[in-house]
């Protein structure tokens, strides 16, 4: 079982359990907080449950911390598997979110060149700026952040940390809160120009970067037809950076309302490029009738299509063989998107994964993968600091709108209601501007509040 096989290698390198807790410690001790002094923050309380409580206020416990007044935070769908319990080392009191942006309101002494009530946007990923990744600007790969051993004899070498998932990711505090606490705040924080509103700069934590790195690093070229699995906001905006690549055709997999949302707010003169594929009425793995790979090569020429992106993730399993193997532990991920990819693609087609796969998966047809030469690629979590000066000067120009998927905006203290209601796909929520009692007023032609 792949949970067993990970604390296999674990206690072979020498980490049982409770070595791995003292190894992450330093990340989540009470040395954080400042006595007396509470904020508002999304925790986790267990599997399928959080919760906005009182939390203590962080401080500024190392020399290049950065302590942010949190004015725009968000709910991404990779925070879906945190509630579900599909990513494991989840403690009660975790407090989420991977996204952010803010205000400055303290500097340790060793911070450089950010300033004191200047406003920021945080990478989701922490990044020492100095190792042999970092100087690549490949910043999800930094060998410094995450002391996390599991990690390491999971994957075979170590990641960067990441804000609020799980102390895999190195156990950082999220922004999901009223403040947050930056470590290497120096590498770690993008300054917002006075022309670009939080509503726009705060999707450059993570969603941008995100979805510009599945199509850059899986390689879109002019005239390549693209299947994207998972209409969510890095899908969509995966969308929108294949047509600015040359696209001619852009399929997206998934169901409603996502199909809808995304036919709605698609570019208007690309809509002759768009084709939605709605899974549910298809057949899954049923011989003699239309399956999403039977569809996908029927869309392109009988070929299927040059590339094919994943955003959806491993743990939404289609038929009962995976979910019960799941169930029992015998696999973390389900490999029937992967699958799907591999056998809908042309022969030497493209597959990228950036969706969420935590650890081991069964039944993938390498088979296919081998004897039709299809280049999978794992795209990784993206590499925020490579991309996001360049995003951010498409957004200041008007050349990317992050509000095309933006659906609502809503207050801190709803956030546990709206993880509810994002879960179950409800109110056509497709991204959410999260606000806080920091926030600026909203910005013209954003999504008015919605209170639940």
């Amino acid at each position: 079982m792949a949970a067993q096989a990970a604390y296999a290698a674990e206690k072979a390198i020498g980490h049982g359990k409770e070595h791995l807790q003292q190894d992450i410690s330093s990340y989540t001790g009470d040395g954080q907080s400042v006595p007396g002094e509470t904020m508002k923050a999304l925790v986790w309380q267990g599997k399928q449950k959080v919760e906005v409580v009182d939390m203590p206020k962080p401080k500024i416990i190392e020399d290049r911390d950065v302590i942010l007044k949190v004015t725009g935070t968000t709910v991404c769908g990779s925070d879906l598997h945190l509630l579900h319990g599909a990513v494991m080392q989840m403690s009660k009191g975790d407090i989420l979110g991977h996204e952010f942006c803010g205000v400055v309101e303290s500097v340790g002494k060793g911070v450089k060149g950010i300033k004191v009530g200047g406003r920021y946007v945080a990478s989701f990923q922490i990044a020492c700026g100095e190792c042999f990744f970092c100087k690549q600007k490949l910043s999800s790969q930094c060998e410094l952040t995450n002391s996390n051993t599991m990690t390491k004899a999971m994957y075979g070498g170590r990641t960067a940390g990441i804000f609020g998932y799980s102390h895999l990711t190195g156990g950082f505090a999220g922004g999901q809160a009223e403040y947050v606490r930056v470590p290497l705040g120096d590498v770690n924080l993008l300054e917002i120009p006075n022309d670009v509103p939080d509503e726009k700069a705060l999707f450059l934590s993570d969603v941008l970067p995100t979805a510009y790195n599945a199509v850059k690093d899986t390689a879109v070229y002019p005239n390549d037809s693209v299947a994207i699995f998972g209409a969510g906001p890095i899908g969509q905006m995966a969308g929108v950076y294949a047509l600015n690549q040359g696209a001619s055709k852009i399929i997206f997999v998934d169901t409603e309302p996502r199909l809808s949302f995304i036919s709605e707010r698609f570019p208007a003169k690309h809509q002759d490029k768009l084709v939605l594929v709605d899974f549910k009425k298809l057949s899954f793995g049923v011989t003699n009738k239309e399956t999403v790979v039977s569809k996908l090569k029927e869309l392109c020429g009988g070929r299927g299509p040059d590339v094919a992106i994943e955003c959806a993730a491993g743990e939404y399993a289609k038929g009962w063989m995976h979910w019960l193997e799941m169930s029992l532990g015998a696999e973390t991920d389900t490999s029937e998107i992967l699958n799907e990819m591999v056998e809908g693609v042309r022969n030497y087609g493209r597959c990228g994964i950036t969706g969420v796969y935590v650890g081991y998966t069964n039944h993938f047809n390498i088979g296919s993968l081998m004897q039709r030469g299809i280049r999978l690629i794992g795209n990784g979590q993206a590499p925020v600091h490579k991309y996001w000066e360049e995003l951010l000067e498409k957004v200041r120009t008007g050349e990317l709108d992050p509000l095309q998927m933006v659906s609502h905006r809503v207050r801190m203290e709803d956030l546990d209601k709206v993880y509810y209601k994002f879960d179950a796909k409800e109110d056509a929520m497709q991204k959410v501007f999260v606000q806080t009692k920091f926030s600026f007023p909203r910005a013209e032609g954003t999504p008015e509040l919605t209170t639940y």
